[in-house]
């Protein structure tokens, strides 16, 4: 047997006793992007190996589960295992959710204390290694300074469903909200800034508040129930990062000299690529938020043309020229 097919049925093993409601052939083969067929032929290897394999039908569907410690020592904790939470609690970190990283490196202290004290100290020079060679560990960004309890009361209220109350202060103004009342729908983590996407009581609209500016959060005892149709996926693919403003056709013509590169970038996950006859590349999709395109575009220098829309050509000069008057006036 090749060993990918043995990770694969291991990998499914360990599916089939980690899930409470067991996995159906359609799991297997979303899981692992087989076919049926395959997945069917996986299922039986299992079958044969694990005849304590449970089998239960729900919705019409049958699924196969496999009792708790079934699988035994192929459960075994493996230095990828730990290496990967560490590699999360990082980026969580460095995105600025504290408390996500703090949870992270809880759930990788309770691992590392199963396993026995010579593997353990073996294991803390490897991942340091593994962390170190892919960058996570020592690759500095600027980002706001967000309170690690305004973050775990939001990360309450999210998980309760209640509305919330609210002191904030305008980035733009300067000026203080009190007590706005907020229907919490979900937190954005980016590049250097993070927003509470929410339902305004008083807007009676969904809007984004910078977390840098909340001064108070209060939980109040209110079930919110979030709008009727909303999906946080849709919601955000109108816009080009999180700033949402009237949709517009955008198209983008890079340079031949990094077409490669610009074809590795997700900009829009509805974009459009297409390859020119001199090597160039242009990029289509439908969103608004010019502002933040126009900061994206600056790191592509001279490489890039902005073909449609003129209002983003136009946002594009008037942050060139507010640039360069303070640069001529420092």
């Amino acid at each position: 047997m090749r060993y990918d097919r043995l990770e694969n049925l291991i990998r499914l093993a360990l599916r089939m006793q980690g899930r409470a409601d067991g996995l159906s052939l359609e799991d297997i083969q979303q899981d692992l992007k087989i076919s049926r067929r395959t997945a069917e032929r996986m299922r039986d290897a299992l079958l044969r190996v694990f005849p304590q394999i449970e089998e239960r039908t729900d919705d019409r569907k049958k699924r196969w589960r496999l009792p708790p410690a079934s699988v035994g020592r192929l459960a075994d904790i493996t230095l990828d295992d730990v290496a990967a939470l560490a590699r999360a609690k990082e980026l969580a970190a460095r995105e600025g959710d504290s408390a996500t990283a703090e949870k992270l490196g809880d759930i990788s202290d309770k691992l590392r204390a199963g396993l026995k004290a010579d593997r353990r100290r073996r294991m803390e020079p490897d991942i340091e290694a593994l962390l170190e060679a892919d960058g996570v560990a020592c690759r500095p960004g600027p980002r706001e300074a967000i309170s690690p309890e305004i973050l775990a009361e939001l990360r309450k209220a999210l998980l309760a469903g209640v509305w919330i109350e609210i002191d904030h202060r305008a980035r733009a103004t300067g000026l203080l909200s009190r007590n706005a009342r907020l229907g919490p729908l979900a937190v954005l983590f980016g590049e250097g800034r993070q927003y509470l996407v929410a339902f305004s009581d008083y807007q009676q609209d969904i809007r984004l508040f910078a977390l840098a500016g909340i001064e108070r959060v209060s939980l109040t005892n209110e079930p919110y129930k979030r709008p009727e149709g909303f999906d946080m996926k849709t919601y955000l693919s109108e816009a080009f990062g999180i700033y949402r403003e009237e949709p517009q056709d955008i198209i983008w013509r890079f340079a031949p000299e990094v077409a490669n590169e610009a074809r590795d970038y997700r900009f829009h996950p509805d974009q459009e690529m297409e390859d020119e006859a001199d090597g160039a590349l242009t990029v289509r999709f439908r969103a608004g938020g010019l502002r933040e395109m126009a900061w994206h575009l600056f790191r592509w220098g001279d490489m890039v043309e902005i073909v449609e829309p003129e209002a983003l050509r136009e946002e594009y000069r008037a942050m060139l020229r507010a640039g360069l008057k303070r640069v001529d006036t420092g």
